[in-house]
């Protein structure tokens, strides 16, 4: 486990970093998914999932945006605990808490990195009876690491392949308020 972080790190973090994308252009891109999304699933009733921490802030921002009615669950699901790289295994710290037998369900999520938890998530809410499994992430980054079972159906941008925070992702555990997407100076 790494050391505790100081306000001044953590100021420091903020200071240095380079903004990638501006609150206005996630702004926008949570727009363009909310009506992509709209027309997708206006028929379905969906169950609807954040994927906690980080698709906390996606989900908060996103669905008021959604045009139809949906229901809303909560889930819990991590490989990192705090740390700038997963581990192997996933950790459910809240199971879904709504049934999804038969049910169209949407899963919200900040970030497509490699996509190990997103994928394990995916394939757990199947076997919980999912009719389909549709999912939005806010942000894809751009690299040739992605776990290669699971598609994205609704991506709102693409970033650079560096360590970002910010509208829901996190650096060790803070900035996740960040109003903007950043990358953390020389990572």
């Amino acid at each position: 486990m790494s050391q505790p972080l100081t306000l001044e790190e953590l100021n420091k973090v903020m200071e240095d970093a380079d903004l990638l994308k501006s609150e206005q252009q996630v702004e926008d891109a949570l727009n363009s998914m909310a009506v992509a999304i709209s027309e997708r699933l206006k028929d379905a009733m969906p169950v609807v999932y954040g994927i906690m921490n980080g698709g906390l802030v996606t989900a908060g921002r996103l669905l008021p945006k959604l045009n139809f009615p949906l229901e809303q669950g909560y889930m819990h699901a991590t490989r990192y605990r705090g740390e700038t790289s997963g581990s192997t295994d996933l950790q459910w710290q809240a199971p879904p808490s709504i049934d999804m037998t038969d049910r169209t369900v949407l899963i919200v999520d900040d970030i497509f990195d490699e996509g190990n938890t997103l994928c394990e998530v995916v394939r757990q809410c199947k076997q919980q009876g999912a009719k389909e499994v549709i999912t939005a992430v806010l942000v894809n980054k751009v690299h040739d690491r992605k776990n290669t079972d699971l598609c994205i159906d609704f991506i709102g941008m693409d970033v650079e392949d560096r360590y970002v925070f910010g509208c829901g992702m996190d650096y060790r555990g803070f900035w996740r308020n960040a109003p903007g997407i950043y990358a953390v100076k020389g990572l």
